[in-house]
């Protein structure tokens, strides 16, 4: 039987990220817009709208929409914004910020997971996306300082170089904890100062790379 994507879509906004308290419109309105489904592996096409992870190859997962919607939300985007993503994975964290974001600069480690996601989402009419195969501990200086900077993997600590190309009342999320479970936080950049609130409790693959775990 086939899927109707349109319709688990809608049932996902509704149930889990409306009930859950999720309120900004716009983040609602991409994550009813992009079919999550083309992310993942055609054999897991139904699974795309259910409440959990999914894995998409090379020991990565894409998030479950709750979780998207969550860090989405409180970066707190306005449309105008520069955006780094650090870690690329599926391309469909991205594809949300690309709704959102002026302009999203998304670093992944794997190769492979890049070019499928490039691919994807040019696909799909994405053109206000760069990409970087790189080590994304260490950020995208040349286009720093970014508004927003979203990190879709746990480290052991804030990463200093992504603190440092963050803008005067720029917004970070990343999870920090151990390599088993973390706390999402939100950084928030005052001046010389950052202000820093946790989210809640989240479980995330690690971030590997200098500023991250080793492999």
């Amino acid at each position: 039987m086939a899927h109707d994507f349109k319709l688990a879509r809608e049932r996902m906004v509704k149930n889990q990220l409306m009930a859950r308290d999720i309120k900004d419109e716009r983040v609602l309105q991409a994550m009813g817009k992009i079919p999550r489904h083309l992310f993942i592996q055609e054999a897991l096409a139904g699974e795309a709208y259910n409440d959990h992870p999914v894995p998409i190859g090379e020991k990565q997962t894409i998030s479950q929409p709750y979780i998207v919607a969550l860090m989405t939300e409180a970066l707190e985007l306005k449309g105008s914004e520069n955006t780094l993503e650090i870690g690329t994975g599926s391309g469909y964290q991205t594809a949300i910020l690309a709704e959102l974001s002026s302009r999203v600069y998304t670093i992944e480690r794997i190769k492979s997971l890049l070019v499928k996601a490039r691919k994807l989402l040019a696909k799909l009419g994405y053109n206000n996306i760069l990409f970087k195969a790189f080590d994304g501990t260490l950020g995208w200086k040349e286009y720093a300082p970014f508004d927003a900077i979203m990190v879709t993997a746990g480290s052991p600590n804030v990463p200093e170089p992504l603190k440092e190309q963050l803008a005067d009342n720029g917004r970070m999320i990343i999870p920090v904890g151990d390599r088993y479970t973390q706390e999402l936080i939100k950084i928030t950049k005052k001046g010389e100062s950052f202000e820093r609130e946790g989210l809640g409790g989240c479980r995330f693959v690690n971030l590997v790379g200098v500023h991250g775990w080793k492999e």
